[in-house]
This record gives structure tokens, sequence and C-alpha cells, in this order.
């Protein structure tokens, strides 16, 4: 961990922290994340006090109501000049980088957890940002649209890029440069060092229980490094 970013977590803790909620009060927390099904999967995988780290944090949503109710230390990733503005408004810490240039920045377990909510299909370096993930954090969290939900694969069968809820954007102005299924997940995983702990297929912010390579449209995942 560099000496910035040591200096700013002692900041932090200097400041004085509050009593993160109580269980019974969770619920609350996980309900006013409507806006992002996924969202509401991550914040029961978070431990109270935990120190996180938001891979392509956007503007710091998810880090802003996670450290307001969970009292967790949070840092953020992103490259893009809006959503770093918005995170500094909203006071989240965020570093200003390009996640396929790696996490250098941190060393071995850094955090007690990772996340990469939506952004793995944006990056290039699939496996090595997967590497560098489990690496800098004992647990990660990662998300991502189902290329393989039963409409997607119908929109290709009638020989066009499908576009939906899960993947809104024209093929020409996509920021997606990697198209995944579930199961292209689940058999990458062991090849780059990830161990899956806990899974949740999603559509329609509901559960899915059967069928999740084709019935789900977001996966979410809860993993860790198998060299630990």
């Amino acid at each position: 961990m560099t000496d910035a970013l040591s200096d700013a977590r002692a900041q932090i803790s200097a400041q004085g922290r509050t009593e993160a909620n109580p269980p019974s009060t969770r619920q609350s927390i996980f309900d006013s994340l409507t806006t992002r099904a996924d969202f509401r999967t991550i914040a029961r995988w978070v431990e109270p006090n935990s120190s996180v780290l938001d891979l392509g944090c956007g503007d710091g949503s998810l880090l802003s109501l996670l450290t307001e109710e969970l009292d967790i230390t949070g840092y953020g990733i992103e490259i893009n000049d809006a959503g770093v503005l918005a995170c500094a408004q909203k006071g989240v810490n965020v570093i200003q980088q390009n996640l396929e240039d790696g996490l250098r920045l941190f060393e071995d377990h850094s955090f007690d957890l990772a996340v990469l909510s939506q952004t793995l299909q944006t990056i290039h370096q699939t496996a090595a940002i997967l590497r560098e993930t489990v690496r800098v954090a004992r647990h990660a969290i990662v998300s991502f649209p189902n290329f393989g939900y039963w409409p997607h694969r119908l929109e290709v069968l009638r020989g066009r890029m499908p576009v939906s809820k899960a993947l809104p954007y024209q093929w020409h102005n996509t920021p997606n440069v990697r198209v995944l299924t579930i199961e292209d997940f689940e058999a990458l995983a062991p090849e780059v060092g990830i161990e899956i702990i806990e899974r949740s297929v999603l559509h329609g912010g509901k559960t899915i229980r059967w069928g999740h390579n084709w019935r789900g449209s977001l996966a979410v995942y809860r993993v860790r490094g198998t060299r630990r």
C-alpha cells in the first residue's frame, strides 16, 4: 500500500467511526438499493466495519451507502472524469486510474473485499484483472450481465446484437468489450485461480432457482483466490 493511501486510511480512522447498523436494520439498507439488483446482493455479502475496494465504482453510490450504513472503509477506482467528480461530491475516496493498468498500487490482501460490479465486461484484460482482484482482497464479488439469457440468444439467432435492460447499449456505442455467460465465467474461474464460494443469479430483481444460464440476466458471485 502506498504512503498516500495509508495516510488516507489514517485520516478516516482519526475522524472516528459510528457503530455499524445491527442486523435487524440491514434489510432497510438493501431495500433502498432498488435501482441495482446486484447492489442488493452485494450489500448482503458485505461485513460491517470491513475494508472495501470498488473497481469501476462509477459515481460512488455503492461505496457511499455501504460507508454510511455498514461503517465500511471504502475506496473506489474510476477512470471517468464525471464519475470521479461525483465520488468526490459524495465524500467517497476515489483514485482515477484505468483498470487495464492493473492494481500495482495495492499490496496483497490490502482489503477485506474487492467489488467488480458490472465492470468485468468492459475490460480487455479479463483474466489479469480477475487475478489482481483476488490478490488485493481476501474475498471478492463479481457481477456481470449474462449474455446467455434466452432473449439475448434469440436476438443473435435473428441476426442482431441484443439490447435489453441488462445490455442497454447498441452495438456501436456500448462500453462492453467482452460478452460472457454464466458457464463461461465458471469455466474461467479455476484457470485464473478463483474459487467460487456463492452465486446469485437474478432477473428483474428476483432470484432464479433453475435454468440459470438461460433464465438469468444478471449473475453475482462471491469468490476468493485459491492462493491464500
